[in-house]
């Protein structure tokens, strides 16, 4: 296996870096891995974790790649073989950090879902050190050019690491029962900021030896321009929850313990800063429900239109897509998910994604609480509403392949991110649902502080939930069928439909509608987003073009601020065959990059018989606004593809 040498140290010990000479290294000690703890990852169980990573970052954006190093400290020491994740990385050398002696390495051939298994020949060592670049081929970065920010001026790179996207950045155990705390210094240009989750340490100028063993040299580290920013995550999290953004950002102060961040342009940043300024009133309701906030600060982070998720929990620093701005402050519910992540999810982990409702399902049902504490059970009510209507099609989505409609799923050989549904959030929502009504609220909210408080920072199963469950309400299982619930396909009959005086008005409406009535403007005066979402959610999938056309003409509902409206209105139309509304179709898709926008306007263009035109239009469009999506939605969307043409 051939190898070549060259090192970047932590500061400790750069300024006594050399570069090494080129060799021909074996791996004597080669072993395959024997039992992964993960379907997704190479880490084997026999090894023992990371437990602290130190990461130095050089951003040549003109490359679109990140020359690096990063320092693993392990638990215990390993004599014999370390395997790793990687992907799209060029690994240039892996040394011993005390001795900068080389250390042998291979890399498997790529598995199209896990990546490369980057294995490392260790004798009784507690530490290493792999020194590496990103390539543009990397699934968790993307790099705007200025042309795709708001002021047109700077480039801006960010960072989307769930579920399997970590080891695009850095070489890791990529799985969630890894739980890691790190440190790292970016060198970016001095116009640009950078943000992370973590703390922020300093912004200091590069200094004389630093880089002395990067790829990028100490010359271009230390060249006029450059700045280096340092941050410190000392609480252990699982590897997609390491994030960055670096670009012209701004922000506005919204709390005592939250900044909104955005491109540094007055418009954004000022929408943005209105959203979210009830976000304190959030946090402090998160905290009489479920405990102390353990992440210190909840700063917020509006991304470029290009952000493939509507908001990612990063700790201390959540990521959101701009379409969340809404101006009426229902965008704000975004947050309430992203910060009840702060308790479940964050603090309390899935130990691997085919536990994903152990994230989702908890979190869902906390935001919902946080919601009705803040902005009334009406409120929370529609939002489990449009939950019910969302998870009833998701099971129909999975008709051939119910594996995926259960809680506990397998998913050895599948992509995650292909499998990505509203199951594991309401089916898991209900489930927490089912056994708040079986023993009542007071009950059900002592149980939620105490299993937050014994499995924090911590990664968990659902079999260690349900044992935790059966041991703290004792006999649930006699009155719940746990095993259903968890290992069963579709929606269990004991799920329920929720109930309230507005949820029922909307859906008689929608229910009308289907008879030829739309809903008088009296009826609908007081209608924000979600009230429209909820009634466009429940009209028949298809209906005459010139119904559509009608209800667009009175409600404007294709002009909508709000695109949850706006795409469940579009959707409507490609059904229904509207071609007046292609135009709206492609400019949304031009203008947006979340998945959950573009999942279902694709989907609807290319899927079922005689679509041959609207294939055609799909292909175009996605040919024009591919580079403009995040790598993650590239994939989902040409996944859609060859399923459907």
């Amino acid at each position: 296996m051939k190898i070549t040498h060259t090192c970047l140290l932590p500061s400790r010990v750069l300024h006594s870096c050399h570069f090494l000479s080129s060799e021909t290294l074996t791996l004597s000690h080669y072993l395959p891995s024997m039992a992964p703890i993960d379907p997704h990852s190479f880490t084997d169980s026999a090894h023992p974790l990371t437990t602290h990573i130190s990461l130095s970052f050089y951003f040549d954006f003109p490359s679109s790649s990140i020359h690096a190093s990063a320092l693993l400290s392990l638990q215990n020491p390993l004599s014999g073989p370390l395997c790793l994740d990687t992907r799209s990385l060029s690994v240039i050398s892996v040394l011993d950090p005390q001795s900068l002696s080389p250390l042998p390495f291979s890399l498997s051939d790529p598995d199209p879902i896990k990546g490369q298994n980057l294995t490392i020949s260790l004798s009784n060592h507690s530490s290493v050190l792999i020194i590496y670049s990103t390539t543009p081929a990397s699934s968790a970065l993307q790099w705007l050019n200025p042309s795709q920010t708001f002021n047109k001026t700077f480039p801006f790179v960010y960072t989307q690491c769930q579920s399997i996207h970590a080891r695009s950045v850095f070489p890791c155990q990529d799985t969630p029962a890894a739980r890691i705390c790190y440190s790292a210094r970016l060198n970016i240009p001095r116009q640009l900021s950078a943000v992370m989750s973590a703390r922020h340490a300093d912004r200091r100028t590069p200094a004389p030896g630093e880089a002395a063993c990067l790829p990028c040299g100490d010359d271009r580290w230390c060249a006029e321009g450059r700045v280096v920013e340092e941050f410190v995550m000392e609480q252990p999290i699982p590897p997609y929850l390491f994030a960055f953004a670096v670009g012209e950002l701004g922000f506005r102060e919204v709390g005592p313990r939250t900044r909104v961040y955005a491109e540094a342009a007055g418009p954004v940043l000022d929408a943005a800063a209105a959203e979210f300024a009830g976000t304190e009133d959030m946090i402090q309701q998160g905290e009489k429900l479920f405990g102390p906030y353990d992440w210190e600060r909840f700063d917020l982070l509006v991304l470029p239109p290009s952000f493939p998720y509507g908001g990612m929990e990063n700790p201390r620093m959540v990521f959101l897509t701009p379409t969340v701005i809404k101006g009426d402050a229902s965008g704000a519910q975004v947050v309430a998910h992203e910060l009840a992540h702060s308790w479940t999810g964050n603090l309390i982990t899935n130990t691997t994604n085919e536990h994903f409702w152990l994230n989702e399902g908890f979190t869902t049902y906390a935001e919902r609480r946080i919601v009705e504490a803040v902005q009334g059970e009406d409120r929370a009510t529609l939002n489990i509403g449009i939950g019910w209507r969302g998870l009833n099609e998701e099971v129909e989505r999975f008709k051939d392949n119910m594996e995926f409609t259960k809680l506990k799923t397998k998913q050895e050989g599948v992509d995650p991110d292909d499998v990505y549904s509203q199951v594991p959030y309401e089916k898991g929502f209900q489930f927490l649902w089912r056994i708040e009504r079986e023993i009542g609220r007071p009950a059900f909210d002592d149980f939620l502080k105490k299993y937050i408080a014994t499995f924090k920072f911590k990664s968990i199963d659902t079999d260690t939930f349900l044992q935790f469950l059966k041991a703290n309400v004792p006999g649930i299982e006699t009155k719940i069928d746990l095993e259903l619930w968890t290992e069963g396909h579709g929606i269990p009959p004991d799920a329920y439909e929720p109930v309230s005086n507005l949820y029922t008005k909307i859906v008689s409406l929608a229910n009308e509608f289907k008879a030829g009535r739309m809903p008088r403007d009296d009826e609908v005066a007081d209608w924000c987003g979600q009230e429209w979402e909820l009634y466009l959610e429940n009209l028949p999938k298809s209906i005459e073009a010139s119904q559509i056309l009608a209800l667009d003409a009175r409600y404007r509902l294709s002009e909508s601020r709000d695109y949850e409206v706006k795409v469940a209105f579009l959707q409507l139309a490609i059904s229904s065959r509207c071609r007046d509304y292609y135009g709206e179709v492609e400019k949304t898709l031009k203008e947006v990059g979340r998945m959950k926008y573009l999942r279902p306007l694709y989907k609807a263009l290319v899927q079922g018989a005689g679509k041959d035109e609207e294939k055609v239009f799909a292909k175009r469009v996605f040919a024009e606004a591919r580079e403009c999506y995040h790598p993650i939605a590239q994939g989902v969307v040409e996944s859609i593809f060859s399923k459907h043409m």
